[in-house]
């Protein structure tokens, strides 16, 4: 019975149901109040529904219980620095934004990444801000907090392709001291860009077998991005 709530746990926080989370993981622990993997699921749900206290107590039993369990350390990290308030489910993103769509999204390891201490506070699934800048392009947290910057030529891209009109959202991947990964998915495209995919797959030379017609309205359309400023 526990596994089958377990599952149902896992379920409600990837939709970013969390308060159903914190609803099944309990009553796992009522039967087990030692289950890590419970504790270390219901700090997340309590801090994602803003209880950061229940949270920070959750964490901190989780790792009396598993002083080496790396989830906890994370959580107990993360959450150490924070008092009252965190920022809640708003910036977080269900299992669906995870799925990636060729020509729509792009994974991407970003570079100069910020402070290590607000590096490790990053969770995957945590939407973050895409800041454009005349030559870069940098990401921070809902807060404002710098996490890193996207390499120079999707940078280029990217300023172009949004200036005309293209909207993104970005949310983390994954995140360690010395790499984060992101996962960035066009949420609108520009009428101006309607043919043109933000991220073009790898070129193949199949150029012989498509009607010329189709190549010089790709190029004109690649035109566009490349000139404009």
């Amino acid at each position: 019975m526990d596994e089958d709530l377990a599952h149902k746990a896992i379920s409600a926080a990837l939709a970013g149901n969390w308060q159903k989370a914190v609803e099944l993981n309990e009553q796992i622990l009522r039967n087990n109040s030692n289950d890590v993997d419970s504790l270390i699921r219901l700090a997340r749900a309590c801090a994602e529904t803003g209880n950061i206290k229940q949270a920070k107590s959750l964490s901190s039993k989780a790792l009396k219980i598993d002083p080496y369990n790396k989830i906890a350390q994370k959580q107990a990290l993360k959450w150490r620095g924070f008092k009252k308030t965190y920022q809640t489910s708003s910036g977080s993103s269900s299992a669906q934004s995870f799925l990636e769509e060729p020509g729509k999204t792009k994974m991407v390891v970003l570079i100069n990444l910020g402070e290590p201490k607000l590096i490790r506070q990053l969770d995957s699934g945590d939407e973050i801000a895409l800041i454009c800048h005349p030559h870069r392009v940098t990401l921070k947290t809902q807060s404002g907090k710098y996490i890193g910057r996207l390499p120079d030529d999707l940078s280029a891209r990217l300023n172009k392709l949004i200036k005309l009109g293209n909207r993104y959202q970005v949310i983390i991947k994954s995140a360690n001291n010395n790499d984060v990964k992101i996962l960035i998915r066009e949420t609108k495209r520009s009428e101006k860009l309607k043919d043109s995919p933000s991220f073009p797959p790898e070129k193949i030379d199949y150029v012989a077998f498509t009607p010329p017609e189709l190549v010089h309205k790709r190029q004109d359309i690649e035109e566009i991005v490349s000139e404009s400023d």
